[in-house]
């Protein structure tokens, strides 16, 4: 199971925002975020971490990482 896709998702209804909007903040295409969220390509590292930034939330928790 992939969790990043769902708390992406979640995250960017969360801010009331469309693809396409959280396309332009993060500098890719809309249609690359609609493959992040149905879970067919995950970002890389450097991606992620913006990503991370950009919702003000942890690596840890957009991957499903647990202690």
């Amino acid at each position: 199971m992939n969790y990043f896709n769902e708390v992406f998702k979640e995250l960017r209804l969360g801010e009331n925002l469309t693809q396409e909007q959280l396309g332009q903040e993060l500098g890719v295409p809309q249609h690359t975020i609609a493959k992040w969220e149905r879970g067919i390509h995950t970002p890389k590292l450097n991606m992620l971490i913006k990503i991370a930034d950009y919702f003000e939330v942890t690596l840890d928790y957009l991957v499903g990482r647990s202690f």
